[in-house]
Parts: C-alpha cells; structure tokens; sequence
C-alpha cells in the first residue's frame, strides 16, 4: 500500500522535508521552523483525514472486551488446563499473562491510539516493518473467514434447540447399534471403548456437516442448511460494522454483556447439580509435576496468545477510534484481567457439569465423559445439556445463543480491522461498498468450510494461516516497537498522550522478555512440528503443499514490504537506505496537526536533556539507554 506523504517526496512533488538529529537520538526530528510544510504536506495523505470516534469510552471498553473474550474462554481453556495440569495450568497460564498478554495488550493500545492509524498505517514508525501489518491482515483474513463457518454451526444447533426432543440427543435406526444416546446416562467411556459412538457426535459427524473420512476424494459440496446459516452469520456481521464505529460501539454492549448473562445462569445451575463439586474440584486441583513439562508453558503462551486477540491488529484498530489521551493504562489492564477471570468462570461451569455427568453415569472419572478436541462445543457440551432432567432446551438455546455472540463479537472486530485498512487506502469509496464487499467474498470463501471436508480445511488452514504465521508477525512486531523504534520513544510517546511515566516492568518486557518468550516458543514449535492431521490421518502432500504455499504467502510479505521500503529511500549505500527506512515518517505522531507540532517539540525538548551526557556516551545508545533511557 502506497503512502501518500512518502510518494510526494520521491517524486519530488514537494521539497524535501530537512531533518535534524538530535543528539543521541535514532530519529530524525523536523527542524521548527520546517514544521508548519510537514503539517500542511501531512495533511494530504488519506490515512490522516480525520478519523471517526467511538459514541464514549466505555463503547471502546465494550467492544474490545467482545473480541478478547472469545470462544477460546469458553470451550479451548477449560480443556487446555485439564490436559496440562488442572489448577497447575493456572501458574503458567498467569505468569505468561503477566509476560506476554498485559504488555503486548497495552503496547499494541498505545500505538493506535497515538497515531490514528490502522493495522499497516501504523508501522509508518519504521516502514521497514510494515510487512508485519500486512501478514496479519492477510491472517485476520483467513481466521474470520472460518470463524464465521463456526458461528454457522452454533446457529444450527441453536435453531435445533426449538425441537420437542433436542435431536443430538437420540439414536437413529441408520447408525447402527454401534450408538449410544446422549439421553440415556449410559457410562460413555466403557461404551467407547467397545468402538461405541455417542448420538452427538454421530450427529454432528453425519447430520450436520455430513464429513467425509479424508480428503482422497476432494472436499465434497456445501451443505445448504449450513449455508443459509453462514449468510445469517455474515449478515449479523454487516449489519453491525455498516456505520464502522458508530454501529459497532453501540452493538458492543449487547456482545460484551450478554455472555456473562449466560454465563451466570448457567454457573448458577451447574453448581446446583449433583456431582458439581467433584467436578470443580477436579478442574482446580493442581498436579505439580506437570510445572517441568515443556508443552504445558507452551500452551499457556498460545492460549493467552490467541485469548486476548493480540499481535492480529485488532487491538491497534480499535484504539486508533479513541480520542486522543484516553486512559488506555486502565482499560487495558481491565480486559486482560476480564479475559482471565471469564477463562477461569467457563472452567468452574464446564467442570460443574461434567461432574454431574460423571454422577449419573456412576462413574468418578470425570475426563471419561468428555471427548475433548475441535468438535467439544458440538459433541461434548451438547452431550452435557442432553442430560439434563429439566427444561435441556433451554439451556441448550442459551449456550448455542452465547457462542453466537461471543463468536460474532470477535469476528466483527476481525472484519472490522480489515474495512479500516482499506478505507484508509481507499477513501472516497462509501463504507457500506467495502463491508458489503468484504461479506460476500467472506460468505463464498466460508462456503469451504462448511462442505464434508470443511473441517479438515479448517484445520489445515488454522495452523498454516493463523497459528504459524501469526506467531512469526508477532516476534517481528515485538523488534519493531522494542528495538527499531524504541522502547524509549515509545515511553516518550505514552508521557506525551498520558502523562504517567512508563514503568520499568513495561520497559522490560517489551524490549526484552516478551520478544525472547515468543522466539523461544517458535524455535519450540518447529523443533516438536509434525506432519498436521485430522481424527489421526495425515493430510495429502497436495493439501500439506497448499498450507505451506499459504504460510509462505503471508510471511513472504515482511519481505516483499522490506524490499520495498528500502527501494524508495534515495539512492545510496545499502546501509544509508536501511537506515532511512527504519526512521519514522516525518508525519509519524497524532493525527491533529497541532498536536503533531507539540509532539515534535516535546521530542526536541527530550533530545536536548538526554545529550548532556553525549560525549560520555560516544552519539550510540547503550542497550540500557534504549531501555530505561
């Protein structure tokens, strides 16, 4: 994406913009009296019109909650701790929050609310690095496609919820004896081990989506109920983010709030069951020895990852609406301690009704009424509701109308994210033109996911266009913000917007700890990478091809961007280019121009304190200074 301000000065349009660097610093700084031309040429790019706000402060808390809290709290964390250590899962799982998920989160608020940009707009302070916005725009691309073909399924089952008899919950004369009915409060583990299958995976496996054992014979045909609930999905999404953020914020009160409600009900019932408590117990319960396992602190770190919706450029987007100097400190640490206390809520009620499924089914091996993995909020919760004695539909409508909206919460920010970047490239197309545009290419590609081999694609594309690339993007972002532009200047920048010093644990984590964790857990899933399956079977070297092919699209794109940057520095040494194009735009800062020019002075003001010491420090940063400076 070309940038307007950087094309007027190549091509000459406009004299050069002279800079001055001050002593000590990386960055060049307009001189004052230049300041006035930057203004007046900033002015002219498209991505500095003025932008829209969100209706208050608290439509912004709203909605990133609705995308932080996810139907990764729901149904992936109960399960993940389960697997890596019950209650022993919740120290590493706080300890990477701490580490990974609160500085990343206020990282990623800051620089959008400071500059008013967009996911690729934004890296404008090192355009070098604007590749990273385009790999994640390319994976939020990917992951909100699928994510709607998920939603279609929770509307499916939520309009099988008005059913007499919940219809997961019974046999079919054509499965054979080989099923078990959900109803029944049969001891499922025994009954599996006979190559048994329960009704409400039979009939997500063969009703629903109709799946195919393997991909051998191609990927089949859309499934047409699944794709008039796909459009509904994709209608809700368009109807919401139509206006961008003046629907959007006002839509964010029912998506945030209306889960919890839920929620609450069904806590309050999960933990009135007979057997609760055992369940709860179960899922709290710590086991040690899990602590010195490797895999579990990796699972801790993608969970709080792909949690709280950072390093996606969801987070930048939406706090580039904000006004400038709103306390984004305080709202970020409300939604990553949100997003924890909702993971740890969905684990007591999950875990309170399985262990009312282990008491009825006589059995006090809890993990043996649940088949965990991809299909969990559609074989094992619904298998959980069936039970019930009193009133199953209408918890099942409730739980199917909370996925719903916990899924449409996430995928309007994730849709929303892309409709800035491109009417930020493309600024007099009408909004309504680009969201309609986007759902409808998103329904027909969505259509894939929803045929008899859409699960296995999904699968295949979740790991080589969201998980992998977006760990990659993220170590990348990390070195931008750290260490090409500055932990340093980008405390400056948070003194000027909110006028609190930075503390050291921030300064930290985003030069140091938070980059070398991420680094660590990639080198750790390439060393323990195996060949994806699906239900055990290995995908065709044709599929894994594809994925791979995928993967190195979105990734190529750091390097095709970082090709281009230095292309268009002035000619030069190969070294003078790359320098020039990790120095911020000469626009770089708040949108509104007098605020620019006061930035520019409080940067000028800072440079001079700081080269007192200049000639102690020979004109190069220390690694400390760069940090703590």
């Amino acid at each position: 994406m070309k940038d307007l301000k950087t094309e007027i000065l190549v091509s000459g349009g406009l004299p050069k913009l002279e800079t001055s660097r001050c002593a000590g610093s990386g960055e060049a700084l307009l001189k004052p009296s230049l300041l006035p031309m930057a203004l007046e040429s900033s002015e002219l790019s498209p991505d500095r019109k003025a932008r829209d706000n969100w209706g208050s402060s608290l439509e912004f808390l709203m909605s990133c909650i609705a995308l932080s809290v996810g139907l990764g709290n729901v149904w992936r964390f109960p399960f993940t701790a389960l697997e890596n250590g019950g209650g022993a899962f919740l120290i590493p799982y706080l300890v990477v929050l701490f580490v990974v998920g609160k500085p990343i989160y206020y990282m990623e608020m800051l620089l959008g609310q400071f500059s008013s940009r967009g996911i690729v707009q934004v890296f404008d302070f090192a355009p070098l690095m604007r590749g990273v916005g385009y790999a994640q725009l390319l994976a939020l691309g990917v992951l909100a496609t699928y994510y709607a073909s998920v939603m279609a399924l929770t509307l499916r089952y939520f309009f099988d919820s008005f059913a007499s008899e919940l219809p997961w919950s019974f046999c079919r004369e054509e499965w054979g004896d080989g099923c078990v009915s959900a109803s029944g409060g049969q001891p499922l583990q025994g009954q599996l081990s006979r190559n048994f299958s329960s009704s409400t995976q039979l009939y997500l496996q063969r009703i629903v989506l109709n799946e195919t054992d393997s991909l051998e014979e191609g990927i089949g045909y859309p499934s047409g109920s699944l794709a008039l609930m796909l459009g509904i999905s994709w209608l809700t999404v368009t109807l919401i983010i139509i206006r961008g953020v003046k629907s959007s914020g006002k839509a964010a009160y029912v998506l945030a709030l209306f889960p919890y409600v839920v929620m609450f009900i069904l806590l309050v019932r999960a933990l009135t069951l007979p057997g609760a408590y055992d369940g709860v117990m179960y899922f709290l319960t710590p086991q040690w020895e899990k602590l010195l396992e490797p895999q579990v602190w990796y699972n801790a770190v993608t969970q709080v990852f792909f949690s709280l919706a950072v390093c996606f450029g969801v987070i930048i987007m939406y706090s580039s609406y904000n006004r400038f100097g709103h306390n984004v400190y305080r709202d970020a640490n409300i939604v990553t301690t949100l997003d924890t206390f909702t993971s740890l809520l969905s684990g007591v009620i999950i875990f309170g009704i399985l262990g009312n499924l282990a008491h009825e089914s006589g059995t006090k091996d809890i993990a043996s009424v649940v088949k965990a993995g991809p299909g969990l909020a559609f074989i094992s919760y619904p298998d959980a509701i069936a039970k019930f004695k009193m009133f199953p539909q209408v918890f099942s409508l409730l739980f199917f109308a909370m996925l719903f909206m916990l899924g449409v919460g996430s995928n309007v920010g994730m849709v929303s994210c892309i409709m800035t970047v491109l009417k930020d490239q493309f600024v007099n197309v009408k909004l309504w033109i680009i969201v309609v545009s986007l759902s409808v290419i998103g329904f027909l590609v969505g259509l894939i996911y929803i045929t008899p081999g859409g699960q296995h694609i999904i699968t295949l594309m979740d790991f080589h266009g969201v998980t992998f690339v977006s760990l990659v993007s993220a170590i990348f972002e990390l070195i931008a913000v750290g260490w090409i532009y500055g932990t340093k200047r980008l405390c400056q920048d948070a003194e000027y917007m909110l006028n609190i010093k930075t503390s050291n644990y921030y300064r930290i984590c985003w030069s140091i700890v938070t980059p070398l964790v991420m680094l660590v857990i990639l080198v750790y899933s390439l060393l323990t990478m195996r060949p994806l399956s699906y239900n055990g079977q290995e995908f065709p070297l044709v599929y894994r091809v594809v994925g791979w092919c995928v993967s190195g699209c979105i990734i190529g794109q750091l390097f095709y961007w970082a090709g281009y940057a230095n292309f268009k520095q002035p000619k030069g040494s190969l070294k003078s280019r790359i320098n020039n194009s990790i120095k911020p735009h000469s626009d770089w800062g708040p949108s509104d121009p007098k605020k620019l020019m006061d930035y520019q002075m409080f940067l000028r003001n800072k440079d001079e304190e700081n080269s007192k010491n200049v000639n102690r420090r020979c004109v190069c940063y220390t690694a400390g200074d760069r940090i703590f400076g």
